[in-house]
Protein backbone atom coordinates (compact mmCIF):
# COMPACT_ATOMS: atom_id res chain seq x y z
CA UNK A 1 0.00 0.00 0.00
CA UNK A 2 1.47 3.32 -0.91
CA UNK A 3 0.52 6.75 -2.03
CA UNK A 4 3.23 6.83 -4.79
CA UNK A 5 5.31 9.21 -3.65
CA UNK A 6 9.25 9.03 -4.53
CA UNK A 7 10.89 8.85 -1.07
CA UNK A 8 14.29 6.93 -2.26
CA UNK A 9 15.85 10.54 -2.01
CA UNK A 10 15.48 10.76 1.55
CA UNK A 11 16.91 7.69 2.09
CA UNK A 12 20.75 8.85 2.78
CA UNK A 13 19.45 12.15 4.81
CA UNK A 14 17.85 9.87 7.13
CA UNK A 15 20.17 7.05 7.48
CA UNK A 16 22.67 9.95 8.49
CA UNK A 17 19.93 11.72 11.21
CA UNK A 18 19.98 7.89 12.83
CA UNK A 19 22.91 6.83 12.75
CA UNK A 20 24.22 10.56 14.14
CA UNK A 21 22.08 9.65 17.06
CA UNK A 22 18.70 10.98 15.80
CA UNK A 23 14.99 8.96 16.85
CA UNK A 24 14.03 6.76 13.70
CA UNK A 25 10.33 9.27 14.42
CA UNK A 26 13.08 12.45 14.71
CA UNK A 27 14.39 11.55 11.73
CA UNK A 28 11.72 10.94 9.28
CA UNK A 29 10.19 13.96 10.68
CA UNK A 30 13.20 15.94 9.86
CA UNK A 31 13.00 14.66 6.25
CA UNK A 32 9.86 15.76 5.88
CA UNK A 33 8.40 12.20 5.20
CA UNK A 34 4.16 12.78 7.47
CA UNK A 35 2.09 9.88 5.49
CA UNK A 36 1.98 6.50 7.47
CA UNK A 37 2.71 4.55 4.05
CA UNK A 38 6.02 6.59 3.04
CA UNK A 39 7.47 6.33 7.06
CA UNK A 40 6.52 2.08 6.70
CA UNK A 41 8.62 2.10 3.69
CA UNK A 42 11.26 3.91 5.29
CA UNK A 43 11.55 1.95 8.61
CA UNK A 44 11.34 -1.41 7.07
CA UNK A 45 13.44 -0.77 4.19
CA UNK A 46 16.40 -3.38 4.69
CA UNK A 47 19.95 -1.95 2.83
CA UNK A 48 21.53 -4.69 0.65
CA UNK A 49 22.91 -3.47 -2.23
CA UNK A 50 26.78 -3.90 -1.09
CA UNK A 51 26.02 -7.25 -0.27
CA UNK A 52 24.18 -8.00 -3.51
CA UNK A 53 26.71 -5.91 -5.39
CA UNK A 54 29.52 -8.79 -4.61
CA UNK A 55 28.27 -11.32 -6.90
CA UNK A 56 27.84 -11.40 -10.97
CA UNK A 57 24.74 -12.88 -12.16
CA UNK A 58 25.40 -15.68 -14.57
CA UNK A 59 23.13 -16.37 -17.90
CA UNK A 60 22.66 -20.06 -18.81
CA UNK A 61 22.05 -20.16 -22.34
Amino acid sequence: MTCGTVIGSKWEKYRKLVDGGKTPKDALDEVGLKRYCCRNFMLTHVDIIDEVAKYKIVSKK
